[in-house]
């Protein structure tokens, strides 16, 4: 990970590819948003995770802006047209996945900090906002939650040991 903040050119880059492979999954059926009961979980917060890792917090912000405007324009179900649901939350996500990578040096944790950070900041919006009671929020919570966590795991830790052997190409 670089420590330099500062966006560049190749920064900018990398967030736009990050970017694109946001939109790649939005668009793909059953791979960036997976229905289970009634709600989707999502792979949709990886690409900002990585983001986070590689290039920082203001291009992972970016990355988490397109995922945001791509849950937006889905909106499904309905609550996710309110964009202190879909986009908001979405924000936050390289924040705290890069603040959970520079602490603990560990993708694992950044990735668990930013699929908790998407899951706590989406249910919390839909019950802040009215959209459902906290019954169903915790039920949701229960069971995309892990799912969301395992599989970011899953994916984030081999793909940033591979992206950490040929640091040159982001750095």
């Amino acid at each position: 990970m670089n420590s330099n903040n500062k966006l560049t050119p190749k920064k900018m880059a990398i967030a736009g590819m990050l970017g694109a492979l946001s939109v790649v999954l939005s668009l793909t059926p059953f791979l960036g948003y997976i229905p289970i009961l009634g709600v989707n979980a999502t792979t949709m917060h990886i690409p900002i995770i990585i983001a986070a890792i590689i290039v920082g917090p203001k291009a992972a912000i970016f990355v988490g802006f397109i995922f945001g405007v791509s849950s937006f324009l889905r909106a499904n179900p309905a609550f996710f047209s309110d964009p202190l649901v879909s986009i908001l939350p979405r924000l936050v996500i390289g924040i705290t996945a890069y603040y959970g990578y520079k602490i603990s040096k560990s993708s694992i944790v950044a990735a668990m900090v930013g699929t908790a950070t998407n899951t706590i900041g989406v249910l919390t919006m839909i019950y802040l906002r009215g959209y459902l009671p906290l019954s169903i929020i915790k039920g949701i919570a229960t069971v995309n939650a892990p799912i969301e966590i395992i599989v970011s795991v899953i994916i984030v830790y081999p793909v940033m040991k591979v992206l950490f052997k040929y640091k040159n190409i982001y750095e």
